[in-house]
């Protein structure tokens, strides 16, 4: 498939053929919604923790005579049924990251890319060069091409000008080319790429 390519000032760069097996494909919600459930089980910390009867404070004594109270026998206050005695089989530390095939993963990332081809959110501009690395400048460009909230994927290596420019920007984000994933691509209005960053992109995914 060919799309235009632009300059970060909205002028034309002339065009660039995209690889179909890569930008072309019908999208998969199926595949999509495994890898972007992969990708945020991996990122969640998995910290959460209570108490338990061992590990509850309080004193060790027994609580009152076995026998002769009238009362279920008792040996602890810290036991479950009591109020601030210890959690049963509560939550514990631990990760809650699963495999993931990696010709699933990498599917998946074709399907998103192809996703944003499909729904015309996908840019491709010659390169993030600007002769005013500065903020004013990069929030002038983004404004003229009518993005809000765009992800710009470079080659395997950032723009560091632009990177630097465009950190204070809401709504603007960079990765490189080895950092693009599905969960960034999908949750973005716009999708924009370098040229850079395509041969990156169909080098990584042939």
């Amino acid at each position: 498939m060919k799309l235009d390519v632009i300059k970060l000032d909205a002028g034309k760069a002339g065009e660039i053929e995209l690889a179909d097996e890569i930008f072309g494909l019908e999208p998969r919600g199926d595949i999509l919604q495994r890898v972007v459930r992969w990708q945020r089980a991996k990122a969640q910390q998995g910290t959460h923790s209570v108490l338990t009867k061992s590990e509850v404070s309080y004193s060790t004594k027994k609580i009152y005579r076995q026998k002769g109270t009238g009362g279920a026998r008792h040996g602890s206050r810290k036991a479950p049924i009591f109020r601030s005695g210890g959690v049963y089989k509560g939550p514990t530390p631990r990760s809650h990251a699963f495999d993931l095939p990696k010709k699933v993963r990498a599917l998946g990332l074709k399907h998103a890319l192809s996703a944003k081809a499909t729904a015309g959110e996908l840019v491709i501009v010659e390169d993030l060069n600007l002769a005013d690395a500065k903020t004013s400048a990069v929030a002038k460009a983004v404004k003229e091409n009518g993005w809000k909230r765009v992800l710009v994927i470079d080659g395997a290596d950032v723009n560091e000008g632009f990177a630097r420019a465009a950190r204070n920007i809401e709504g603007v984000d960079i990765l490189p080319s080895m950092g693009a994933n599905v969960y960034d691509i999908l949750k973005r209005d716009t999708l924009v790429i370098t040229k850079a960053g395509v041969e990156a992109l169909e080098a990584r995914l042939k």
